[in-house]
Formats: structure tokens, sequence, C-alpha cells
């Protein structure tokens, strides 16, 4: 029989097998789980989970889908982490330094404490891309911050109230939009969808069986 461990659940202890990640584990204790499951394999950030094991006083935060139980370990969810969004039209700013300071202001108060990267669940360099924010560099804070899942975790643990997912966001758009280079290929697909041209290859196979869709996704032509 698989070893068990004890976990704390919201203050109540259950035994689950030690092999379960933290949601899994939040299923076998019985929670039916309708919030914060997202893609359960680790690159939606829907699950961020904060815990502590018995006799450390350190706080830890993860992904409940990646993090797997550990022995005394005292868990609790949140149904998100805060982030301000700030509003705006992509078609009528511009890349340059003062719009991240009429956006995203709070991000010149950081003070290099480097807990967002610490607590980043992908292991990006937070404070890096946030650098690069903070001095226009949007082409590099877009390539910094390119794997980041928006789970807001790093913002829990800042001091200065950075939204960082949202300032990689801002400096990601900019990138596409004003920056990176046009990629022909995909403009003309894009123009060919708007033409009509799928339009009988998209009713087709929303009429085959999910068996002959599995078997064409799995030999796809997949473009270099």
């Amino acid at each position: 029989m698989e070893k068990l461990v004890n976990v704390y659940f919201f203050g109540k202890k259950y035994e689950v097998p030690e092999s379960l990640t933290i949601m899994k584990a939040m299923e076998y204790a019985g929670y039916q789980l309708v919030r914060g499951c997202g893609c359960r394999n680790g690159f939606c950030g829907a699950c961020s989970t904060i815990y502590r094991i018995k006799g450390d006083r350190e706080l830890h935060a993860c992904l409940a889908c990646q993090q797997k139980v550990e022995n005394d370990m005292y868990v609790a969810t949140l149904p998100f982490f805060p982030l301000v969004k700030q509003v705006y039209d992509i078609e009528k700013i511009k890349p340059t330094e003062q719009i991240m300071m009429q956006l995203y202001p709070e991000i010149y108060a950081c003070i290099g404490c480097n807990a967002c990267t610490k607590a980043c669940t992908q292991g990006l360099n937070v404070m890096q891309y946030i650098a690069y924010a903070q001095r226009g560099q949007y082409a590099e804070c877009a390539e910094e911050s390119f794997d980041c899942v928006m789970c807001g975790v790093c913002s829990s643990r800042c001091p200065a109230g950075i939204s960082h997912p949202q300032v990689a966001e801002l400096s990601r758009r900019l990138y596409g939009k004003y920056m990176a280079p046009e990629t022909g290929h995909l403009l003309d697909r894009v123009k060919e969808i708007e033409d009509g041209k799928y339009v009988s290859l998209i009713e087709d196979l929303m009429q085959k069986p999910i068996e002959e869709l599995k078997e064409l996704y799995n030999n796809r032509e997949i473009e270099k």
C-alpha cells in the first residue's frame, strides 16, 4: 500500500498518498474543486496556493497542480491573487518609457528585494523583467517574461504592490504590436480566414467523429 502523509487543508487533517499533487490530494480528501482548477497541468496559473510545513515558519507559494504533498503540510488556497489591471487601447498607446509611468507607476517603487523572483512558480527572473520595463526596454521585458502564466504569486510577495504579470503583458503587447517584425505568412492566413476560405473545411471537421479528429491531429503537418 502506498505510504500516506498527513496534510492539513484549511486546518483539517487528512491522510493522503504521498505521490499526489496538492490538487489531487484535495480531491482525494473529498473537496470538489469548482474554482482554481484550470488546465491541471501547470501552465495556466489558476491554482495558486500557499502552504507551510510544520516546524518551518517560512510561507511557500506554488501551483497546486505541480506541487506534491509533504508530511505535515498546511495548505490554504485563495480565490485569486490581487492584481491591478489598467485599461488601455493598444491601438492608441505607443512603446515609450512614459506609457509605463502612466499605467504602472508603482514599478518605480521597486526596492530590489527579489521576493518576486523567488516566489515565481515558473522560475522566471521577475525582478529583471521589471527592470527592463522601467527602462522602456519592452523587447527584453517581453522575452524575459514570455513563460509567465499570470498566476500572480510574485505580486502577492511584493512590498511595493507591483502587478508584475500585468506589466509583463503590457510589454509583450507593445512589442508584438509595434516592435516585432511582421510575419507575412500569418497576415496572409488571417486574410484567407476573413475571406471564408476555410469555412467548408471547418464545417467538414465538425461532422467527423472524435476518434477521426484525434487521428488527424496526431498526424497533422506541423509548420516549421
